[in-house]
């Protein structure tokens, strides 16, 4: 029997995913895709891009039969506070999606939730975490961790024995270069160049990336 999945977050990303799915379930159709889960009131009974609107997050809090969710909020912190609500059913599952032609060997391990995307490429011996995105054409080189809730917007390129810490956001086409950590709740600016350890709470801009503000 398929599972029962929906898509929480109906923006521009989280549309991105359903339509990288399907392609998933082209090929294997191991879900059934019941539509998205989304709080803006405007939105409800809508429908996306052929999916639609079929409750607000207390209607899958409260949804009385196992179901997979995706949860596609791009902001860390953001999704890590709505995941830990949604925890608060048990009949709910996290799968991790990873789009079809992205590329990783058998030496990668992924928790659960996370979203890979087209294009990206993950190499050898890399750990990351619990529901972490990878947006597309990331990539990710070999020995590196990637802590619980890392956002990777589009085109971001980490090195071999990078540590990217929980809950940080690296911006789109940044590099990071090998054996550099990025603290938690960290933020790096878009196509900003790390080749110094960025510490916690703090947003880091530049090549090279230095902190500008630091964040509680």
């Amino acid at each position: 029997m398929k599972e029962k999945l929906v898509f929480v977050g109906a923006g521009g990303f989280g549309r991105e995913v359903a339509w990288q799915l399907s392609c998933v379930n082209d090929h294997n159709d191991s879900y059934d895709i019941l539509g998205f889960i989304d709080d803006t009131p405007e939105l409800k009974n809508k429908t996306l891009n052929g999916l639609s609107v079929i409750g607000d997050v207390e209607y899958l809090i409260n949804y009385p039969k196992e179901i997979s969710a995706v949860v596609c909020i791009g902001n860390s912190a953001a999704r890590k506070k709505l995941v830990e609500k949604l925890k608060a059913n048990p009949l709910i599952s996290f799968p991790t999606i990873i789009a079809c032609d992205v590329q990783y060997s058998d030496s990668v391990q992924f928790g659960e939730g996370c979203i890979i995307c087209a294009s990206s490429v993950l190499t050898v011996n890399i750990n990351v975490g619990d529901f972490v995105i990878a947006n597309l054409d990331c990539t990710i080189g070999h020995d590196s961790v990637i802590d619980d809730y890392v956002t990777l917007s589009p085109s971001v390129n980490v090195s071999g024995y990078v540590h990217i810490g929980a809950c940080s956001e690296i911006g789109t086409g940044a590099n990071i270069i090998d054996r550099k950590s990025i603290g938690e709740y960290s933020i790096i600016g878009a196509g900003s160049v790390v080749v110094k350890n960025i510490p916690a709470n703090c947003t880091a801009v530049g090549a090279p990336a230095l902190p500008i503000k630091f964040h509680s």
